[in-house]
């Protein structure tokens, strides 16, 4: 039961990764831009994720204290965006 109840907690992970890799795959096969802002937005969303959650929903996307979580997230997206919109083609 408790294997259950901790494989149903990692969705949060699950979810982002699944965006991630939605963006690596456009970035790789069609347009590299809009595969880093796809990227960048899953990031965004584990910060989220992370912001939502309690500590225990959150699964794997709990590393350290909710607010470095969430601010580590939120500027690694941030930064991720901005690098993938000014870098010219």
């Amino acid at each position: 039961m408790a294997g259950e109840a901790q494989r149903r907690s990692q969705w949060p992970l699950a979810l982002t990764l699944l965006a991630g890799l939605t963006g690596l795959v456009v970035l790789w096969f069609y347009n590299w831009r809009n595969g880093v802002l796809i990227f960048a937005g899953a990031v965004g969303l584990a910060g989220l994720l992370r912001a939502a959650l309690s500590d225990s929903a959150a699964g794997l996307l709990h590393v350290r204290s909710r607010m470095f979580d969430i601010a580590f997230l939120f500027l690694t997206a941030i930064a991720t965006a901005v690098l993938g919109l000014i870098i010219p083609n």
